[in-house]
């Protein structure tokens, strides 16, 4: 089945607005006419309002990279799928193995902000991986399978209907490490395969999942060419312009 790729960008603590804005200016005339995938572009939360503007009536979305599972509340320092709508977001990260690794996240926040954010129009981009000591142990089969379960837990096939996952390696994540195309494809499949179980073959067989670990110009074709691949999870190398704009036009 064909896929519309999408090729996400998470600039994770990185750029000011006034760099936020000069990024733009490089990268959206490289991509102008690029309709093949969709391109998104997940900033921190003070460049958004920047990365909006700069965007805007372009072919490039806007997503944000953490959301509570609240619409309100007395939780300093976060920010609710209401507020990231009123911005003018369309995606969010949600579940990244960084906010899992650094900040306590767990399968079962997780689940709570992937439902809070399926009962809005933003797109989740759902991130699952194992760390290296998961691999080594040779537990990365259990370690989807977990996770995705969780993940799933009281979704309905309805509401998931525009969901994303990004499958990241977390032992490829800024290490140099890639997953062989042949790696990641068994774990896409794997992926599919629990979504499948939890909704149906048919979700299955329209779900994209993204590969997220260590993406650059050099691999993206090898990457993107594999069938279970749906596109791309991009971090540092989305940092700059032409770096990004190469692995979108891969």
């Amino acid at each position: 089945m064909q896929r519309k790729k999408v090729i996400a960008a998470n600039w994770k603590m990185y750029k000011t607005p006034e760099e936020t804005r000069a990024f733009f200016t490089v990268f959206l005339p490289l991509v102008r006419d690029h309709d093949r995938d969709a391109i998104v572009v997940c900033a921190p939360c003070p460049d958004l309002e920047a990365a909006l503007d700069s965007a805007r009536r372009t072919n490039v979305a806007i997503g944000a990279q953490n959301v509570h599972w609240e619409k309100e509340g007395a939780f300093t320092g976060e920010i609710s799928a209401p507020m990231l709508l009123a911005l003018g977001c369309t995606h969010v990260i949600v579940g990244h193995s960084e906010r899992r690794q650094y900040f306590g996240e767990t399968d079962d926040t997780v689940n709570l902000r992937l439902k809070a954010v399926l009962e809005t129009s933003l797109t989740p981009i759902l991130c699952v991986g194992e760390v290296l000591e998961e691999r080594e142990a040779g537990l990365t089969e259990d370690v989807l399978r977990r996770q995705c379960t969780r993940a799933f837990n009281k979704v309905s096939a309805k509401k998931a209907a525009k969901l994303v996952i990004a499958y990241e390696p977390v032992w490829a994540i800024g290490t140099g490490k890639t997953a062989t195309p042949q790696v990641a494809s068994e774990a896409h499949g794997l992926i599919r395969a629990e979504a499948a179980k939890h909704f149906s073959q048919e979700f299955a067989d329209h779900l994209r999942i993204l590969y997220g670990g260590s993406v650059k110009p050099q691999n993206a074709t090898a990457l993107m060419s594999e069938e279970e691949i749906d596109g791309a999870l991009v971090g540092s190398a989305s940092l700059d312009p032409k770096s990004f704009a190469a692995i979108v036009k891969y």
